[in-house]
């Protein structure tokens, strides 16, 4: 008796065993398909492929005012040397920084080419997208109070 006690405990000890061992084997199972769907992550970006001279066109997001703002973006393969030139001769350097596969844009202060005897700075955030460079830009102006910040979105095309 005490033999068959045993090799019951025994026998029930193993197929506990068995159960559990599967259970968490579904749960592996399904898990893994979940993990292989997740999204490759975007590549990193690279300041070589923006690096040459780029038509760039702003246009306001909102509002009445339509027009668009002309531009020579000057960029390098590293993150010194980018630079803005307008048509009316303003150069404006500009900041760079990358992050994931978006580059960040910063000016200094600089006289604005929308509003007459203004001063501006703008933040811009662009990518690539079908060989042009996309984005939003975000102009501050200076002492305009209430309608002191305008959103453009920005695009533009590599000069060959």
């Amino acid at each position: 008796m005490y033999v068959a006690c045993r090799v019951a405990l025994a026998s029930s000890t193993f197929l506990l065993l068995v159960a559990c061992g599967k259970n968490e084997q579904a749960a592996k199972d399904t898990a893994a398909p979940a993990a292989a769907a997740a999204p490759a992550p975007a590549p990193a970006l690279n300041l070589a492929d923006f690096a040459g001279k780029w038509a760039m066109v702003s246009t306001p997001m909102e509002g009445k005012d339509t027009a668009a703002t002309k531009f020579t973006l000057t960029a390098t393969a590293d993150t010194s040397g980018w630079m803005i030139d307008f048509p009316s001769g303003v150069k404006v350097p500009m900041q760079i920084t990358v992050s994931g596969d978006s580059l960040i844009s910063k000016t200094g202060l600089y006289p604005s080419q929308r509003r007459k005897n203004v001063k501006v700075f703008t933040e811009g955030s662009f990518r690539m997208q079908g060989g042009k460079m996309v984005g939003m830009t975000t102009a501050h102006y200076q002492g305009a109070g209430a309608d002191s910040v305008l959103h453009l979105r920005t695009e533009g095309t590599k000069a060959p």
